[in-house]
């Protein structure tokens, strides 16, 4: 127990309405030792100590120290951060996404790193934003950055380059790192999944017209860009039907003759998960009157279906491909 978080103090602090560094580092999501360092090098430390030693931060020291939170999560190093957040005539809220803002020293020779051991190969400032928010477990800084991310790119582009570095870079981590920072990839996916069910639009209930199934292939978990295909595809006014992971054989084969889809997307991450024959049977299924059946395109979506060719059987290589791709045979 370091002496912010002695018992004394912390009692002391609270009936003054003043908290204590591990108090104030709870509330923000930050560990103590960050706090203290903005203290130490730039001077963002509280208005009053007891004794001269311990900090006990009132309610204007939280809210620097939360907007030293905001703007460093949004891509801004450390230290511009802090001199804006000392500066009384500075904006109230955070820097441009758009790189206007210089790149950290890190990234001039192509590698940055958040602050947490994550390399970032010449990642845009919102990316390491995202990946600092994510890794302080910053559940509103990230919403804001995710939300910011969207609606100044749109879903198609704030996905391919903010969103999928971002989490290949945690991806990396996780994989390196034995059992740890599992939690800050499924910390992340949640949030990503969130923002994107929150920038869709609501499914009209007069949307009629030809149907796209989305399904991820059996023992397929891994789900967002199937959900991030659903919200650009709901978002142009396409009626979509999304069925998440790992659907059973049995499930997607009965939901596509029930719905006599135009297009049927199966997710595969991985070969292990792709299922050609599951794939080939789709796509021989025929619905309609006789003489006017027909037959739906089915698209392999993915890096797991890599190599496996079917007559018939597209193959998008992207997110922006796979939306135009089942835009012309709606539209």
């Amino acid at each position: 127990m370091g002496p912010d978080e002695h018992c004394g103090e912390g009692d002391d602090a609270r009936s003054e309405g003043a908290l204590t560094t591990g108090e104030v580092a709870r509330r923000l999501g930050v560990a103590p030792t960050t706090i203290r360092s903005w203290d130490r090098r730039y001077g963002l430390g509280p208005t009053t100590r007891t004794g001269g030693r311990h900090r006990r931060w009132a309610a204007g020291d939280l809210a620097r120290l939360r907007r030293m939170c905001v703007l460093t999560g949004a891509g801004l190093p450390p230290a511009e951060a802090a001199r804006m957040v000392l500066d009384d005539s500075g904006p109230s809220t955070p820097p441009p996404r758009t790189g206007e803002l210089p790149l950290p020293r890190a990234a001039a020779g192509g590698r940055s790193r958040t602050g947490s051991g994550l390399r970032m190969r010449d990642a845009r400032q919102e990316c390491r934003g995202m990946a600092r928010a994510a890794l302080r477990l910053d559940a509103a800084a990230l919403d804001e950055l995710l939300s910011a991310a969207i609606e100044e790119h749109g879903l198609v582009t704030a996905w391919t380059e903010l969103i999928v570095p971002t989490l290949q870079a945690v991806g990396r981590k996780w994989e390196t790192s034995g059992e740890r920072y599992v939690e800050v990839e499924h910390f992340l996916s949640w949030h990503v999944s969130g923002a994107l069910r929150r920038h869709a639009p609501p499914v009209g209930r007069d949307l009629r017209g030809a149907t796209t199934v989305l399904a991820c292939a059996p023992a397929e978990n891994h789900t967002l860009p199937l959900e991030v295909l659903t919200a650009v595809l709901t978002e142009r006014g396409l009626l979509v039907r999304m069925f998440g992971a790992a659907v059973p054989v049995e499930s997607i084969v009965s939901a596509v003759r029930r719905t006599g889809p135009v297009a049927v997307g199966l997710w595969a991450q991985s070969r292990t998960t792709a299922s050609l024959p599951l794939a080939q049977h789709i796509a021989a299924i025929e619905w309609g009157v006789r003489g006017a059946r027909r037959k739906p395109v089915v698209f392999a979506l993915g890096p797991g279906w890599a190599g496996q060719t079917a007559r018939g059987l597209r193959h998008p290589p992207g997110l922006a491909e796979a939306v135009r791709a089942v835009e012309s045979l709606v539209v």
